[in-house]
């Protein structure tokens, strides 16, 4: 019975004792939220929108029904400033082969691109515009991010400049191969809509830091769109700026990052609390060659603690390849080394 009992009366104790219905419950008040997630998001874009470009190309082709005969096609597709001094990243699907690039700026300047450094494996390439008054964006943690974080993705989707879209980040960890046939691990899923051109825009989260580039959507699909993570675009980035493309060796797994239970950090002693799970093992790679199986995960290679995959990528670079890498991996409830020769990629 939702009712409660107190005495009442003219101050005098008369024995009269009542039931009285409690006050109804306070309605909740929705505006509040729909305000604070609404500035969010407008912080947001006013914070990253003035660094988005759009990126229009031109190659030149063979003509597809006249042989001897060549002409010119376009794309277009977004990315974004991400230094003062005009180095722009984008999708590398977007400025692949490309002859000519002409990038826009949100306040309708327009500029002549040169292309910086293209890694397909990665779908990341660095363009460079020389223009003053340049707005840049900042990057963000991308691997303090959690599932149902809000994000903002803005590009320029079907030639219609500077859209915004806000949604969440729906899952980690995702793996998927990139138009070169390298898997891409570690991806960020969102509903935030994408369409085509909106590759190689930001991904941003309420402070408008950059945690990831957006590259790809399922068309049959809603509300499941791509971005590769920030913290590897930075990295991509970086190399691509030193050498123009970024040197590797491989060793022919797709992994995720999965945290350790504590008992097995403590019974190990390891110095991670996460790992990388492989989920794939490519046929005819050097893992394949080894006795590494799919839910291995491993938390050591080449000395090295292995957190993320972030961390197994960096330590496959060119140098690498043919050298002998031990991997720590955890298998169940035992402990393994495993040893893998990455070649060249």
């Amino acid at each position: 019975m939702n009712r409660i009992t107190q005495l009442i009366g003219n101050g005098a104790d008369n024995g009269a004792v009542g039931l009285v219905d409690p006050a109804p419950p306070t309605p909740v008040q929705d505006e509040g939220l729909l305000d604070a997630y609404s500035s969010a998001v407008v912080g947001a874009a006013r914070r990253a929108s003035p660094a988005v470009v759009n990126i229009d190309v031109r190659q030149t082709v063979a003509h597809p029904r006249r042989p001897g005969q060549r002409g010119e096609v376009g794309g277009s597709g977004s990315g974004f400033i991400f230094t003062p001094d005009g180095l722009i990243l984008t999708n590398s699907h977007v400025v692949h082969g490309a002859d000519r690039i002409n990038v826009t700026l949100s306040d309708g300047r327009s500029f002549p691109a040169k292309l910086i450094g293209d890694d397909p494996e990665t779908d990341l390439a660095v363009i460079n515009i020389a223009a003053p008054n340049l707005e840049s964006v900042e990057f963000g943690d991308s691997s303090a991010i959690q599932v149902g974080q809000l994000v903002v993705a803005i590009g320029n989707p079907y030639g219609f400049q500077y859209t915004v879209t806000a949604g969440v980040v729906s899952n980690l960890g995702r793996s998927f191969r990139s138009q070169a046939g390298r898997l891409i691990d570690g991806i960020i899923q969102t509903d935030a809509a994408l369409n085509p051109g909106n590759s190689g825009g930001p991904l941003v989260n309420s402070r408008g830091e950059v945690i990831g580039v957006n590259t790809a959507i399922i068309a049959v699909a809603q509300g499941i769109c791509f971005a590769i993570p920030g913290n590897t675009a930075q990295f991509v980035a970086s190399r691509l700026i030193r050498d123009g493309r970024v040197r590797r060796s491989y060793i022919g797994i797709g992994g995720q990052n999965v945290p350790l239970h504590r008992r097995v950090v403590r019974y190990f002693n390891l110095p991670v609390e996460t790992g990388v799970m492989i989920t794939g093992i490519e046929p005819d790679s050097p893992a394949a060659k080894t006795d590494l199986a799919e839910g291995d995960v491993i938390v050591q290679a080449g000395g090295k603690p292995i957190a993320t995959i972030d961390d197994l990528h960096r330590l496959l670079t060119e140098e690498q390849a043919g050298v002998t890498l031990p991997l720590v991996i955890i298998r169940r409830t035992e402990k393994l080394m495993v040893e893998v020769a990455p070649v060249a990629n």
